[in-house]
């Protein structure tokens, strides 16, 4: 099993984390209601609930 023969300084391990980075999720506006929903995610309106503009369930509950 590889072991590290010396521990890495802070810079090295800096410059190896400045890629994770945290991304705003991808928005959607629904052309059936309007509301902005995130992308492949069910959505709430009016406690029914939305998927791809098509209605999955109605008087949903969030829980």
């Amino acid at each position: 099993m590889a072991h590290p023969k010396r521990r890495q300084s802070h810079t090295r391990g800096a410059k190896r984390r400045t890629h994770y980075v945290a991304e705003a999720p991808t928005l959607a506006v629904c052309p059936t209601t309007g509301t902005i929903h995130v992308y492949h995610r069910a959505y709430y309106v009016d406690g029914d609930l939305y998927y791809k503009g098509k209605l999955v369930m109605e008087g949903a509950k969030k829980q």
